[in-house]
This record gives structure tokens, C-alpha cells and sequence, in this order.
């Protein structure tokens, strides 16, 4: 019954504090309205959610978390050297086809987004039968060695935590 109400709870504590925050008052009005549309919102949505995912490793997002945001550093450093001491025509750019071992949804979308978050790469393509990414590299002498890298920092991690 509770899950038929509010089938995503925290998605209505979310909209009734924004609404309150966004009325710059805290009257029983504007709380009540807040409520409403904290309920009646998610209602509306629920048939357009998808399943949520199942996370085989949840401890293992705060490691790649960690991993991600380090990676985002040492790139922003690369990409301010490459963008300040050499000339644009000297760069070796590339595109490269990473073959993906991961299935779900949820997980590709994550690489593609941490590869795109990190400086010097960016998530072009995916295929329409969801077995390749396309990525295109600022800066890299060795193509298969930049493939290699994605699959074994980032993929491999994402399949332990997703599938």
C-alpha cells in the first residue's frame, strides 16, 4: 500500500522541501501544497521510471568515486599542460571503438559519463547494439593502450559494482 502512495519516498521529501524553499516560507499552506505536489508528482511519473538497479557491490562506488575524482585532477593538470605548451597541430588526437563488456544500462551510462567527465575525453557514440563506445582522445601516441586503460580503470570496476 505505502509503496502504491509514495512509490518514490525520498523523491517526495525532495520536491516538498524545494517547493518550500522555493515559496521563501514556512506556512502551513505552502507546506500542505508542498506535499501535494510532493505526492502527487512522483505518482504521475511512476509508469515512465525504470526498474531500479541492482548494485552487487555498493561499497565499491565510493572506490570508484575516489578513483574518478583523482583520475578528473590528474587529467585537468594534463589537459592545462597540453592547452599552455603545445601547439594545437602537434596533438595527437583520436577517435577509438571501446568494445564493452558491460550489459546494463546503468553501468554503460556511467562510463560514458566518467569518460566524458574526466578532461581530455569525451563519449561520442554509442552503438546501436550497445557493444561499443566511441570516444574521442585529446592527446594519445597509442590507441589501443588508451582502450586497454578504460577497460581495465573504469569497466572493470563498473561490471563489479553493476553486474
Amino acid at each position: 500500500m505505502r509503496a502504491r502512495l509514495l512509490p518514490h519516498p525520498l523523491l517526495t521529501v525532495l520536491v516538498t522541501l524545494v517547493f518550500i524553499l522555493l515559496m521563501n516560507a514556512v506556512t502551513p499552506g505552502v507546506v500542505v501544497l508542498g506535499l501535494v505536489l510532493g505526492i502527487a508528482i512522483p505518482l504521475v511519473t511512476a509508469p515512465f521510471w525504470p526498474g531500479r538497479p541492482r548494485l552487487k557491490a555498493p561499497l565499491a562506488i565510493a572506490e570508484y568515486a575516489g578513483l574518478v575524482l583523482w583520475d578528473i585532477v590528474v587529467s585537468n593538470i594534463e589537459v592545462a599542460r597540453l592547452i599552455l605548451f603545445r601547439r594545437g597541430d602537434s596533438l595527437r588526437t583520436h577517435y577509438v571503438a571501446v568494445p564493452l563488456d558491460l550489459s546494463t544500462p546503468e553501468a554503460i551510462a556511467m562510463l560514458a559519463g566518467t569518460i566524458t567527465m574526466t578532461p581530455g575525453t569525451v563519449s561520442a557514440d554509442l552503438s546501436a547494439d550497445g557493444k561499443a563506445l566511441l570516444v574521442h582522445c585529446l592527446e594519445t601516441a597509442d590507441p589501443q593502450a588508451t582502450v586497454a586503460a578504460i577497460k581495465a580503470r573504469y569497466e572493470r570496476r563498473l561490471k563489479r559494482i553493476f553486474e
